[in-house]
């Protein structure tokens, strides 16, 4: 075999090697990404002041156990969950929303199967009994609109789970609300920003979320970015990272 030949069939043989360990790497991931930790990130003000726009976080995909939704593209391979574990109140959570199965949503888990929930005044009120809230200080929006400082309130679900609220508007459209009764196998989600938040409380949005929609618990920012900087101005990455935020835990 000449020394030609023995090149080619080196150069084949390391482009295969290429292609397995690429091979490899890509189902290293899916498996990751299916069974483990999911990348999301926020794309609005809904969870504010708990996550905002340009934040970056790991999902964690074996909170809940495995549903269909467990798995890119949702595909109809089983029905239910496997190894289903139930969510604790509070919780901050990624599903797909209900009324089309395919749009990814985040928001708090306040409702369990059997709750009944109510707005009044702005106040939350679960199983008849108003959820304590105390106001603290104004948190301070900086948007295209200057500078705002908003009523910001401490709340505290009944298991311990504590938490900050906007308080957007007085007598907001979603501040006093009817009766929600949350049916078995399904949660009641809200975001924390009480006033901009299309969740449970809107039917023809989202309503009751079924346990199988449920993708996984909110763990962890890993980057955050106020989204000054362009993708090519990478000098001015530095100062458009929130580096307050990389590594913070969500709760």
């Amino acid at each position: 075999m000449s020394m030609i030949d023995n090149m080619k069939k080196a150069g084949t043989g390391a482009f295969a090697e290429n292609v397995r360990t690429i091979g490899y790497a890509l189902l290293i991931a899916l498996l990751i990404r299916a069974f483990l930790f999911q990348p999301f990130n926020i794309p609005s003000s809904s969870m504010m002041p708990t996550l905002l726009i340009g934040d970056y976080l790991f999902v964690a995909k074996y909170s809940y156990g495995y549903s269909k939704h467990s798995l890119p593209f949702s595909p109809p391979l089983f029905d239910g969950r496997i190894f289903g574990r139930q969510p604790t109140r509070g919780d901050v959570v990624v599903f797909k929303k209900p009324t089309d199965n395919r749009t990814d949503f985040i928001k708090r888990l306040i409702g369990l199967p059997g709750d009944t929930i109510q707005m009044k005044h702005g106040v939350l009120y679960l199983n008849d009994k108003p959820v304590p809230r105390v106001r603290v200080e104004d948190f301070v929006v900086r948007d295209d609109y200057g500078v705002r400082r908003v009523p910001q309130y401490r709340e505290t679900l009944p298991n311990g789970v504590s938490y900050t609220t906007l308080d957007l508007y007085e007598n907001g459209e979603f501040d006093n609300t009817g009766v929600y009764v949350v049916p078995p196998d399904h949660y009641f989600m809200m975001g924390d920003n009480r006033d901009n938040s299309s969740d449970s409380r809107v039917p023809s949005v989202v309503g009751y979320v079924p346990f199988e929609n449920l993708v996984g618990k909110a763990e962890i920012i890993f980057f955050s970015t106020d989204s000054s900087a362009h993708f090519w101005e990478f000098w001015r990455w530095p100062s458009a990272t929130r580096v307050g935020r990389i590594f913070m835990w969500v709760d």
